[in-house]
């Protein structure tokens, strides 16, 4: 996971998928169609949390070029990485940062062993993974910043599914036939 020299690019610890959108591209607003997921990444995870942030650095030393030259000043910019507990209100980003990670190409999606998942129930806004992302800049339409390219990603474990989805058997494990028609 350790960035190197002036390396753009992080494989995480393990963070936890939201909003994930990795086995279909989404559009959103009409723009191009793009496969993405949000990264819940513990606060306690300072070595996912420092390899980010040198990543970030060296993408706005790289990117010179698209602020004019210039080295511009963090603050002026759009950064990735964001807080949990002050710009989500939602119990699944407390105690965490989030980086929001987009791709054009469809992620790899393997299991613990490095083969390929191909049943799209286990991959879900939810589970665990470890996730390599790359980080660039970008000056587009008055925005400045850095983003977030989605590389590929490793499930780890399950973990507990966001958004309030149920699973077919836990909707209909009671087996009672309810006749409404009745």
């Amino acid at each position: 996971m350790a960035n190197q020299n002036n390396s753009t690019k992080v494989v995480t610890g393990k963070v936890r998928l939201s909003y994930a959108n990795v086995w279909e591209p989404v559009s959103v607003e009409g723009g191009k169609p793009k496969y993405s997921v949000s990264l819940i990444i513990p606060k306690s995870d300072t070595r996912t949390i420092d390899a980010i942030n040198a990543a970030v650095e060296n993408a706005i030393k790289q990117g010179a070029g698209k602020f004019g030259g210039k080295i511009p000043n963090k603050a002026a910019l759009k950064l990735p990485l964001r807080d949990g507990d002050t710009e989500r209100d939602d119990e699944a980003y407390k105690g965490a940062y989030f980086v929001n990670a987009t791709s054009t190409t469809a992620p790899q999606i393997v299991d613990s062993s490095i083969q390929p998942i191909l049943d799209r129930s286990e991959v879900y806004s939810g589970c665990y993974a470890r996730v390599s992302v790359n980080f660039y800049a970008f000056n587009s339409n008055g925005n400045r910043g850095i983003a977030c390219g989605l590389g590929n990603i490793q499930k780890l474990a399950d973990g507990e599914a966001l958004g309030g989805r149920t699973t077919a058997a836990e909707d209909f494990a009671s087996g009672a036939e309810d006749d409404f028609l009745s």
